[in-house]
């Protein structure tokens, strides 16, 4: 869980608040001890209703709505977003480096 809250800049209580509320999406399995073993599918569900959350200042009921609508849409959105993130970097990087 800490790994995942760590990926997506979100703190864990968060991350396990998403996973009850959009249980029909994110469905990590759970080890012996109960801790919650996400799936890189839960992670990049997890992506999107952050996306939704965050960016797009929906509630988590509006969200929901969402994703039970238009989940194809809000992927490639998330997909397109992720990849103008990795060119930014590459640009900074190429910046530094001249």
């Amino acid at each position: 869980m800490g790994e995942v809250a760590q990926e997506l800049g979100e703190n864990t209580s968060a991350i396990r608040y998403w996973s009850n509320y959009f249980e029909q999406f994110v469905k990590p399995q759970r080890n012996a001890k109960g801790n919650r073993l996400y799936h890189p599918e839960d992670i990049e569900t997890l992506r999107q209703i952050q996306y939704l959350v965050k960016n797009q200042g929906l509630t988590l009921e509006g969200a929901k709505q969402r994703m039970t609508e238009d989940r194809r849409g809000v992927e490639r959105r998330v997909k397109v977003l992720g990849m103008l993130k990795e060119i930014r970097q590459d640009l900074v990087s190429v910046k530094k480096a001249l």
